[in-house]
Order: structure tokens, then sequence, then C-alpha cells
């Protein structure tokens, strides 16, 4: 299979603090309902997914909480609000299995990665994720501090 290539100008955002906090159990790509205005921001990369969550609702619809996206600069008064409610669009299934895994104890649902998807559509990738416990961070710290010395190490030697 050939590796596929992003086209110029794509737009992704990640959130880096995620692998650092969770264990990864399972990887979801979902929609996102946003507004005019909002989906240009979008484009324009002015995005911040470091406090957002998701949360579901008492109807059972799954929401992104707390997502920072930038107010659209030509944007009139009718312009959107910077951190408000956002709906996730998933399949009922999908939505009853995430449910039942977030209900356990520990189990969190959060977004990793946006992007806008081929057909122009802007995408959530969420996890499914289990809080590190704080030695798992300090592992995690001694790991990648090892793994940069090793580099350096490498470095001087070529």
């Amino acid at each position: 299979m050939a590796k596929s290539k992003k086209p110029k100008g794509t737009i992704e955002i990640i959130n880096r603090k995620a692998k650092f906090e969770y264990h990864f159990l399972a990887e979801i790509e979902v929609g996102i309902s946003l507004t005019g205005t909002e989906i240009k921001s979008v484009r324009a990369g002015e995005v911040n997914l470091k406090d957002a969550y998701c949360l579901f609702t008492k109807e059972g619809e799954l929401i992104l909480k707390s997502m920072f996206i930038a107010e659209y600069k030509f944007g009139n008064q009718n312009n959107h609000e910077t951190r408000r409610d956002r709906k996730l669009l998933l399949r009922k299934p999908e939505l009853r299995k995430l449910q039942k895994k977030v209900k356990e104890k520990g189990f969190s649902i959060v977004p990793y990665r946006m992007y806008i998807g081929e057909r122009g559509f802007a995408k959530v990738e969420i996890i499914l994720g289990q809080g590190k416990k704080s030695y798992d961070k300090r592992d995690a710290i001694k790991q990648r501090d090892n793994k940069r010395e090793l580099d350096r190490v490498k470095k001087q030697y070529r």
C-alpha cells in the first residue's frame, strides 16, 4: 500500500497534552457541527484543543465543551462565541458503546486531533482514554529525557 501524502495547506490541530495525560484505548473519527464563521476560523488554523473535553447530554448526545475557536477576523456582528458547546456527530450504536465505557471508572473521552477531511468537512479524532497515574507521567518524562540525551550523543559522534 502506498503512503498517502497530505496536500499542501492541510489543517491539522493536535492536543499534545492528551498523550501525556491519558493512555489511549480507542480512537474514533467523528464529525462536528460548526457555524459559518467557525469553519472559516478552523480553515485559518485558529483552534485550540488544549482544554477541550467531551460530555454526554441527558438526550444521549455527545457534546464537545471548552474548545477554543477564535473569532473570524472578517466576520460581522453575527460572529460566533469562542468557547460554545459543539455537537459531535456519531451514529447511535457508537454513542451507546462510548456511553457504556465512560460509565466505567477512570475512562474519559478527549478530543485529540482536529482536521479538514478530503471532502472539506471538519473532523475531530476523539480518544477513549484512561487517565495516567503520576508515576506513569514520571516514567514518560524520564524516557523522553533519555531519548533526547541519546540523540545529542549520536549527533556529536557523526
